[in-house]
């Protein structure tokens, strides 16, 4: 019987092996590539930029870039105490509405009323809300730079939606610098005349605010003749906004 010719098998080609070698290589895009960067380093940054909002809804901040420039120039740490809403006497957070913002409760962040008055000024007064103030002190630095106005703006609106007005303004109270190396209501309140936030009358609130735009320059305790007569302005709007219901979104 002839014996059965032999036959070579030759490895076969698997179709995963055929597939890669048919398939043409893919042309680098530079342009497509960036974009795709582009938009995974925003989702990154807007998932930070929350966290950090959400982070400070609930927890108190620390300090702040300026309480730690001003303890550091002093060579000493700042008197700051934190307290709560309900430990400030509400005519002081109504004093301190009338006297930088007193549009708080209607605005989304940005007062665009006063913000057109100061264009139509020159820019010779100030237009910040409370708001912006906030952010101004707790995320950023002070300064005049576009790149910290442009980040203010991107951030104030976050604030607005996920703090309360409340909140808003018990932040802005604990962090605000009343005189040299004096930061929040509670350090002013003992600083200036001696008592707790909660048992500020509705004159001293008053004084308290009027000296917020310039704090190392003018006194509560000492009010000169322009203190006086601006926390006298101040305790009547803070009067009126709680008739008028401007006060009700902290209330």
């Amino acid at each position: 019987m002839a014996r059965a010719a032999k036959t070579s098998k030759k490895p076969a080609k698997t179709k995963e092996l055929r597939e890669a070698v048919a398939a043409p290589r893919r042309r680098f895009r530079p342009m497509r590539w960036l974009t795709r960067q582009a938009l995974r380093l925003t989702l990154a940054a807007v998932a930070v930029l929350l966290f950090c909002v959400l982070t400070y809804k609930v927890l108190n901040p620390p300090t702040t870039w300026t309480m730690w420039s001003e303890g550091q120039r002093l060579g000493q740490r700042v008197d700051q105490h934190w307290v709560d809403a309900a430990g400030i006497a509400p005519v002081m957070l109504r004093s301190v509405v009338a006297a930088e913002d007193a549009n708080f409760c209607t605005h989304w962040g940005f007062d665009m009323r006063a913000i057109r008055a100061a264009i139509a000024e020159g820019g010779n007064r100030g237009a910040s809300t409370i708001s912006q103030q906030v952010v101004k002190n707790v995320y950023l630095w002070q300064g005049r730079s576009w790149i910290r106005k442009a980040l203010e703006a991107l951030i104030t609106p976050a604030v607005e939606a996920l703090w309360s007005k409340r909140r808003i303004l018990e932040v802005y109270l604990n962090i605000a610098e009343f005189d040299e190396g004096v930061f929040g209501v509670e350090a002013a309140a003992r600083h200036y005349f001696g008592v707790g936030p909660e048992a500020l009358s509705a004159t001293q609130a008053a004084r308290l605010a009027a000296i917020l735009p310039d704090p190392k320059g003018r006194s509560a305790s000492r009010p000169s003749g322009f203190v006086q007569r601006r926390a006298a302005q101040i305790r009547d709007g803070a009067a009126t906004i709680a008739r008028d219901g401007r006060a009700a979104c902290f209330e």
